[in-house]
C-alpha cells in the first residue's frame, strides 16, 4: 500500500488537474468557440481534445514526479519477487518430525516440567546415539566361535611371561570400567607403566588405538602389550603362539572359530581377541535414551551440562556416537595437540612431561583424543593419570584446550597476530553441571557390574 504521504501528493495533484479542465472547458465555451464561430457539438470536439492532451500530460508529469519523489515505495512493489522458501536459520535434521518428540525445552532455573515443549539449538550439531553393534573389518568378521576363543585368550595368564597378568589384569571388564583403576599399568616384576589404561569398553569404535595413536585397528594394538617388556613382557610373538600351543584346549578353538587345522599364530590370536573386544561396547547409558526419545533420562543439571558441553566446544574434540574425534564415525583429526594454552596446571599436573605421538623437545604433546563414554568410572584420568576428581579434569580442560582463564592478550610469532581474547573460567555450578552430564555417558550395565564387584570385596574383607 502507498504511504500517506504519496497519498497527500497525488490528491494535490488530483485536484489542480481538476481545476486545470474546468478552466480549459471555460476558455473553450466563452472565448475560442465563439472566436472561431464553433457550433456547440465543435466546441465539445474542440474542449476534448484539449483536455485529452493535457489529461495525458498531467498524468505522465505525476507519474514522474512521484517516482522521482519516491522510488522505494512505489517502484520496489511494482517488482516481481521470485520465490523464495522460508529458510530455517536453526539447524533441524528432522524437518518433518513433530517438533515435541525431538527436543525438551528445559528453563534454567527450574526442573523440567514437560517434555511437549520446544527448544532449538542455534549450533549445527548433531547429537546421536551409540549403535548397538560394533563395525567389523571385512578381513575379520565377528563369529560366536571367533568370540569365544577371544575371551578365553583375553583372561588368560599363560600369555605374560611370569604368568602373572592376561589382558584382563589391565582392563577389567567384569568387575570394572574396562581399566585398571591406577594412574599408571603394573606390568610383570610390578613394574609401572609410563601411562593410564585405556578402557577397552567401545575401543571397537576408534580408529586409532593407544594414547599416541600407533595401532590403526584392535588387531594390531591386542599384539602390542604381548611382547612390551613392562607390561606383558614375552620375549616374541613366536613365544606368544607357543604358550597356547602349550595348552590342548586351545587348538579345537581356533579350528572352530578359523577352520580345521587352523595354523596358530599371532595373527589368528590377534583376530580373535580384537572380534571379543568388539562386543564389548555400553549403548545402555541415559544419554543414549534421551537422544533416542525418552525426555526424562536426563536430569535438570544434566541438561544444562549437555548444553554447556556443546557451547564451551567440548564437542569440537569429543564428538559423534563415541565422544570421540578418533572414532571410526569421523576420524579426520584422531589427535590433538595437548595442553594448548599455557596454564598452572602444565606443571602441576606434569601434563608435557611426556608428548605422545609428538617429537621430542615440542614442548606440547600429540595425543589421541580419548572416547568420553563411561569417562565418570575410569579415573583417575589424563594420559599420566594425573588427576583423581572428574570435576578438575573439567576445569583443566576448560583452561588448557578451550582456553577458559580469564581475558588475555595472545600473540602469535608466527603470523605476527595479537588476539585479545575474553573467556571466563569457568564457574563452579558449570563445572558441576558437565560433570554431571559426563555421568549419563556411563553404561547402566557396568555400574551395576562395578556395584557388584565392590559388594564381593567388601564382603570378602569382613570375612578375613
Amino acid at each position: 500500500m502507498l504511504n500517506l504521504t504519496i497519498m497527500n501528493f497525488l490528491s494535490v495533484a488530483l485536484i489542480a488537474l481538476v481545476v486545470g479542465l474546468a478552466v480549459l472547458f471555460t476558455m473553450v465555451r466563452y472565448d475560442l468557440g465563439p472566436k472561431g464561430r464553433l457550433a456547440k457539438s465543435g466546441q465539445w470536439f474542440l474542449a476534448t481534445a484539449l483536455g485529452t492532451g493535457i489529461l495525458s500530460l498531467a498524468v505522465k508529469l505525476m507519474i514522474i514526479l512521484t517516482v522521482t519523489n519516491f522510488p522505494a515505495a512505489v517502484i520496489e512493489p511494482l517488482i516481481e519477487q521470485p520465490h523464495v522458501e522460508p529458510v530455517i536459520s536453526e539447524y533441524d535434521p528432522l524437518l518433518g518430525v513433530p517438533a515435541s518428540k525431538r527436543f525438551l525445552w528445559q528453563p534454567l532455573d527450574s526442573e523440567p516440567v514437560s517434555g511437549d515443549q520446544v527448544v532449538r539449538s542455534s549450533s549445527p550439531y548433531v547429537w546421536q546415539a551409540l549403535p548397538g553393534q560394533a563395525p567389523e573389518p571385512e578381513n575379520n568378521p565377528i563369529t560366536a566361535e571367533k568370540v569365544a576363543l577371544g575371551k578365553r585368550l583375553f583372561f588368560d595368564n599363560n600369555l605374560s611371561w611370569d604368568r602373572t597378568l592376561s589382558c584382563s589384569s589391565c582392563h577389567d571388564v567384569i568387575g570394572g570400567s574396562g581399566d585398571d583403576g591406577r594412574p599408571t599399568s603394573l606390568g610383570i616384576n610390578d613394574q609401572l607403566g609410563g601411562r593410564n589404561a585405556p578402557t577397552v569398553w567401545n575401543a571397537a569404535f576408534q580408529s586409532v588405538l593407544f594414547w599416541d595413536g600407533r595401532a590403526a585397528s584392535l588387531e594390531e594394538q591386542a599384539k602390542g602389550p604381548l611382547i612390551n617388556p613392562i607390561e606383558m613382557g614375552m620375549p616374541s610373538w613366536k613365544e606368544v603362539e607357543q604358550r597356547v600351543l602349550e595348552d590342548p584346549a586351545y587348538q579345537p578353538l581356533f579350528d572352530a572359530a578359523f577352520g580345521v587345522d587352523t595354523v596358530i599364530d599371532i595373527d589368528r590370536i590377534a583376530e580373535a581377541i580384537a572380534s571379543y573386544e568388539r562386543t564389548l561396547i555400553t549403548p545402555d547409558t541415559p544419554y543414549d535414551r534421551f537422544v533416542e526419545g525418552d525426555l526424562n533420562a536426563l536430569s535438570a543439571q544434566q541438561l544444562r551440562g549437555m548444553a554447556s558441553f556443546q557451547t564451551l566446544g567440548c564437542v569440537n574434540c569429543h564428538f559423534g556416537p563415541n565422544f570421540s574425534g578418533a572414532s571410526l564415525f569421523d576420524s579426520r583429526a584422531p589427535l590433538r595437540i595437548f595442553p594448548i594454552y599455557p596454564t598452572p596446571f602444565e606443571q602441576k599436573y606434569e601434563l608435557t612431561r611426556d608428548t605422545g605421538a609428538a617429537m621430542a623437545g615440542s614442548g606440547r604433546g600429540s595425543w589421541r583424543v580419548p572416547s568420553l563414554r563411561n569417562v565418570a568410572l575410569t579415573g583417575p584420568w589424563l594420559h599420566n593419570g594425573s588427576v583423581s576428581e572428574l570435576k578438575e579434569v573439567v576445569r583443566i580442560m576448560s583452561s588448557v584446550q578451550l582456553g577458559h582463564t580469564g581475558r588475555y592478550l595472545v600473540w602469535s610469532d608466527d603470523h605476527k597476530v595479537m588476539t585479545k581474547l575474553d573467556r571466563p573460567a569457568l564457574s563452579d555450578d558449570e563445572i558441576e553441571d558437565v560433570v554431571a552430564f559426563l555421568h549419563s555417558l556411563s553404561s547402566d550395565t557396568l555400574l551395576e557390574r562395578i556395584k557388584l564387584a565392590k559388594g564381593r570385596r567388601d564382603e570378602a574383607i569382613v570375612s578375613q
